[in-house]
């Protein structure tokens, strides 16, 4: 039973690094390729 639950905490563990992860390097890059859009071709940020 104790191995059951070790599993289990290990992939909640996992879940939760991989998607704080994505999150910590897709926001910042979606940021930053609508500022570059802004500066090279006149877009505005909201599109």
């Amino acid at each position: 039973m104790d191995f059951l639950i070790m599993i289990i905490a290990f992939v909640g563990i996992a879940a939760g690094l991989i998607s704080t992860a994505y999150l910590m390097i897709s926001i910042p890059a979606v940021l930053i390729w609508k500022f570059y859009r802004k500066v090279r071709y006149k877009i505005p940020m909201t599109m």
